[in-house]
């Protein structure tokens, strides 16, 4: 099947305040963020990628309107940011006290987020199970409109970011925290029948286009004995 690009929304203004933003309104590039954004369109233009699909949060367009100029991006709820309920806009210092931060630390499978009167809380495995399954669905979408090799590119957050990594790493949602995400960061996953396969996690500079290479000498969800060939 396709491979999908990863692409961490560029620094917000939450990310500046030290905030956890979740679902709140608002929530836009800083002038950094937006340098990100437009490093990443530079790496970006040497590959054909079909298709673009945001979180529909206002950092993620933003960053999907820079990185990819050229396409139409849609938008997809499941890429969306956890649903962090009482903890959105906590401040992530104060929010390191409390005793569920060791659970979303040590035990993520348990960690889940107590809702508010304002914003619905999710479980960190609810938000793996909707990320993981919207990024295998769009990815056979793509693949049925523009075949195996093509390339597609999904923005989103870090936590929903992390899921698909740790997904792709055969560690799923308890290894979550054993994966890093910054902002305006790219990864790459294929996606195959079989499973995902990490080509690369929370890159910044380089090139690309020798990453999302299809493998020709066996099935493209195996892995080649001993290591690949360069």
């Amino acid at each position: 099947m396709a491979i999908v690009l990863l692409l961490r929304h560029g620094h917000s203004t939450a990310n500046a305040e030290g905030v956890l933003a979740g679902w709140t309104e608002g929530v836009g590039l800083t002038d950094t963020g937006r340098g990100q954004a437009a490093r990443v369109a530079e790496r970006l233009a040497p590959l054909t990628v079909v298709r673009a699909v945001s979180s529909p949060l206002q950092r993620c367009r933003e960053t999907a309107a820079v990185a990819v100029p050229e396409l139409e991006v849609g938008t997809d709820e499941r890429l969306g940011e956890c649903h962090y309920g009482s903890w959105t806009g906590r401040k992530l210092a104060d929010a390191a006290k409390d005793p569920l931060w060791r659970t979303i630390q040590d035990d993520p499978a348990a960690a889940t987020f107590p809702p508010s009167d304002e914003h619905a809380g999710e479980s960190l495995g609810q938000m793996a199970e909707r990320v993981v399954g919207a990024v295998r669905a769009l990815d056979a979408e793509v693949e049925a409109e523009h075949g195996k090799a093509a390339v597609w590119l999904a923005v989103s957050h870090g936590d929903p970011i992390k899921a698909v990594l740790a997904e792709a790493v055969g560690a799923g949602i308890g290894g979550l925290q054993r994966v890093r995400v910054d902002p305006g960061s790219v990864s790459a996953v294929h996606v195959t029948p079989t499973r995902m396969v990490l080509l690369t996690s929370n890159t910044h500079g380089g090139d690309l286009a020798g990453l999302v290479a299809m493998p020709t000498q066996h099935a493209a969800g195996d892995s080649t004995v001993g290591g690949g060939a360069g």
